[in-house]
């Protein structure tokens, strides 16, 4: 068993990392880990490392030889897409932990690599789906497994987030499909809404070889490769089938939210806020909410007390099919100019794009399990891309 407190290196400490750097605080603090390294191509400056003030980390562009200065145990990666692979590689070789942000790989070949790569080191990988951590989600399925709400007729998620325009300025991979020859597949279902695809996913219980064809449409209002607005259908050998309905162009930014259809009721749950709606024939509707594991906490107990990992890469397969059938898909339709209008950020300056409509759409899409098309949207007829 390992020792602590864990020695880590954070790949990637601005933007998203920034949340990992507090997390990693917040554990030191605690005596479980302690940040050995950091790994940025301009390394932080002392105001970013105020909490670290007292023992500061060893910084470097390069990732291999930083775990090997450092003596790290496992390593955080939150960098973009298309560097996940040759740096989960670079740690497995080293006999290095990680703990692997979400989408794991920009392809299925090297999801592929990935997971053969840290299966012959011996060494554990937790992916960054933070939902799957929430404890109601063996909370969920315990109920529907009971058959609280009858028989299950689909698995539907549904977002409408809000960015704006300088979201896709942010880095030049942002809203990418490739970069040259290197996939990116930086779309609303794959990167910024991945968890509400991937968290009704792991509810259904869905595998990779359960997957039987997956149905996308692909669209976006931004002036970018990838896709802002869109829908999916995974239909599975067995089980019920599960969509999503997803857009960063929303009228009203709202909370995303996983329906389970019964033919008795159903079940909602607002997977970032832990929160879980139960309606079912002859009850009064029942809201809880449920704890969280965090999954860097659960990795160190992996390690250090044999707890199982609540995310391997295996528990995901299902989701980088979908992530398989967003990058071979045609290319994303750019929306008419009647769908959507350009509107100001409040207090910002800045602006971003409204796709007309859109918030009652993404909401039908989940209550109906329907994709754009099927609804009706006159800008998705004829859309649908089958894998």
């Amino acid at each position: 068993m390992t020792s602590l407190p864990l020695p880590i290196v954070l790949a990637g400490a601005r933007g998203h990392g920034r949340w990992h750097l507090a997390n990693i605080r917040r554990l030191q603090h605690q005596g479980l880990v302690r940040l050995a390294g950091i790994c940025e191509l301009t390394p932080l400056d002392a105001t970013e490392l105020d909490a670290f003030a007292d023992e500061p980390p060893e910084q470097s562009a390069d990732f291999g030889a930083l775990l090997d200065s450092t003596g790290a145990r496992a390593a955080v990666i939150c960098t973009p897409i298309q560097t996940h692979t040759a740096l989960a590689l670079t740690a497995a070789g080293r006999g290095v932990h990680l703990l692997l942000e979400k989408p794991p790989a920009a392809t299925r070949a090297d999801f592929d690599r990935i997971r053969a790569g840290v299966r012959d080191a011996g060494t554990a990988c937790q992916v960054g789906f933070q939902s799957f951590g929430s404890h109601a989600v063996p909370a969920i399925r315990e109920l529907v497994a009971t058959g609280a709400i009858g028989t299950v007729r689909g698995y539907a998620a549904a977002g409408a987030w809000v960015r704006d325009d300088a979201y896709y300025r942010r880095a030049p991979w942002a809203g990418r499909r490739r970069l040259g020859d290197t996939d990116v597949v930086d779309g609303v279902l794959t990167n910024p809404l991945a968890h509400a695809v991937a968290t009704a996913l792991e509810l259904a219980g869905t595998t990779a070889e359960d997957v039987t064809a997956i149905d996308t449409e692909l669209f976006r209002a931004h002036d970018i490769e990838a896709d802002d607005t869109s829908c999916v259908r995974v239909t599975t050998a067995s089980g019920p089938p599960v969509t999503a309905a997803v857009t960063l162009c929303a009228e009203q930014a709202g909370e995303p939210y996983v329906i389970v259809h019964g033919d008795r009721g159903r079940v909602t749950f607002w997977y970032k806020q832990d929160r879980v709606l139960v309606q079912r024939a002859g009850h009064g509707p029942l809201e809880t909410v449920h704890g969280r594991t965090d999954l860097l906490e659960n990795l160190v107990a992996h390690l250090t007390e044999g707890i199982p990992l609540l995310v391997p890469p295996e528990r995901t397969g299902a989701f980088m099919e979908v992530v398989e059938a967003v990058r071979t898909a045609p290319e994303p339709r750019p929306l008419p100019s009647g769908a959507w209008h350009t509107a100001p950020v409040p207090g910002t300056g800045a602006t971003r794009r409204v796709v007309r409509g859109i918030d009652a759409l993404v909401a039908s899409g989940a209550e109906t399990l329907a994709l754009f098309s099927e609804l009706g949207a006159p800008w998705a007829l004829s859309e649908v891309t089958s894998s």
